[in-house]
């Protein structure tokens, strides 16, 4: 049985980690947050020089970052004006990301602490990477977040592949309310008529999708070309 601490199975555990903290920068920067191209394509070797620690373990205290909506996501984000609402605030703002330090069961202290910690930043949304599951307590205290910030959860193991780069799976991009409400006035449809994606999908949760946003998919094909087709996330 290997050691955790041995050389061996250090080096494994940064390279997974090096894994899932490439993938959540190119989650965050595929939602519309902006990020410097060498922040979202690091290298093994600069990943192992600055988040591990003299005796090569990795140091996840390090392993945490925020990120601007860009000024297309803030468009996306913000409703029209109208003449009640004539300077509407964007949905969207700053996002904090983290990975737990914790090894052990992930409780209500932990899940308090980081939910603390986004709220009194002022952070719109947050993203907990965790190494096990959370409790169903800590579960229940991301579920009752003030509706300032948005949180989300996300194992270290699902983070290991980016999903949305494999060759099957389409090109999904979120819709604003504006193009939700043109595409449903252009095919004179209720939203309850498009067909559904599940908020709990890999793919929703990658791009953050939440409860009566739409996405457009895009595939190619040899026949037909390229053709686009709409869910609405429920």
């Amino acid at each position: 049985m290997e050691d955790d601490s041995s050389p061996t199975s250090a080096s494994k555990e940064v390279s997974r980690l090096w894994r899932a903290w490439r993938t959540v920068h190119e989650m965050v920067q595929d939602r519309g947050y902006e990020l410097a191209e060498d922040e979202v394509k690091i290298s093994l070797e600069r990943f192992k020089a600055e988040y591990t620690n003299e005796d090569g373990t990795p140091n996840r205290a390090k392993l945490q970052f925020s990120a601007r909506p860009s000024e297309a996501m803030i468009k996306k984000f913000t409703a029209p004006p109208t003449p009640s609402n004539p300077n509407p605030v964007p949905e969207c703002g700053t996002i904090w990301v983290e990975f737990c330090t914790e090894k052990g069961s992930i409780g209500v202290s932990v899940m308090k602490k980081f939910v603390t910690h986004c709220s009194d930043n002022k952070f719109k949304a947050g993203i907990f990477i965790t190494a096990v599951p959370l409790s169903a307590q800590a579960r229940k205290v991301m579920s009752v977040t003030s509706q300032y910030t948005q949180v989300e959860c996300f194992l270290e193991e699902d983070l290991l592949v980016n999903i949305t780069h494999h060759e099957l799976v389409p090109k999904h991009v979120l819709l604003s309310k504006e193009e939700k409400a043109a595409l449903l006035k252009r095919y004179r449809l209720k939203e309850t008529q498009l067909p559904r994606i599940l908020s709990k999908d890999p793919i929703a949760r990658y791009l953050g999708l939440k409860r009566g946003q739409v996405v457009k998919i895009i595939r190619v094909s040899e026949t037909a070309g390229r053709y686009a087709s709409y869910r609405l996330c429920v």
